[in-house]
């Protein structure tokens, strides 16, 4: 198992994304607080959430064999910044997983690239460990990259996908929806048990996952 230890730095880097991307769409909203914290930042050292960026996905690599959940620390995000709080709101939430999923293909992007660079490296630097390590990494994130889409699109709270079902629900709900909170990640791990659940959350990962992969294998 300790050999599929590749995936963790895509990983990193990819939660890392997730969350300069909704700070990014704040500041363009008019929501200045993620740049004015630091945020805005590729050093993943402001980042990292030591339980949700590097425990939790450890242990469920060793224990699954795959990465079930993972994230870094939150932007902050001062909503009172917004011209227009439920639109704004709405787009801010919805570009981390967009910025997942625009991740998955310039993981196949370069998972093609290391394919067409493999006859001219010679089978030598082609099965070497930096190359194997290299490949096995980014093809793995187009996979990653699309579950941590789809899993943060999923409505229920804490999870982007709540943030854009609470804009078209009247205030008063969507205040007491809110109020579950990070309580409602035991809720979705619960309900991924549940078959029918499972197998929508399948679906929507193949819907994406399915035309990459038809690019790499056309391409490659």
């Amino acid at each position: 198992m300790l050999s599929e230890l590749y995936i963790l730095p895509i990983l990193l880097f990819s939660v890392i994304i997730h969350e300069i991307s909704h700070g990014y769409a704040a500041l363009k909203l008019g929501d200045p607080t993620a740049r004015d914290m630091g945020r805005l930042t590729l050093n993943p050292i402001p980042h990292i959430d030591l339980v949700g960026s590097i425990i939790v996905p450890l242990f469920s690599l060793l224990a699954a064999g795959q990465i079930l959940i993972a994230w870094a620390k939150p932007v902050p995000i001062n909503p009172m910044n917004f011209s227009n709080y439920k639109r704004d709101n709405v787009i801010v939430s919805a570009v981390g997983p967009l910025s997942n999923l625009l991740m998955a293909f310039a993981c196949s992007v370069v998972t093609i690239l290391l394919l067409k660079t493999q006859p001219l490296i010679g089978e030598a630097a082609a099965t070497s460990p930096f190359f194997v390590f290299l490949f096995n990494m980014f093809y793995q994130g187009i996979s990653l990259n699309i579950i941590l889409g789809v899993f943060n699109l999923i409505p229920i709270p804490p999870l982007d996908g709540s943030h854009v079902l609470a804009a078209f629900l009247p205030d008063s709900t969507a205040e007491v929806y809110g109020r579950i909170g990070f309580a409602g990640i035991f809720l979705i791990l619960l309900l991924m048990r549940v078959p029918a659940f499972e197998a929508i959350f399948r679906a929507a990962i193949e819907f994406f996952y399915a035309p990459l992969y038809q690019l790499v294998v056309f391409l490659a």
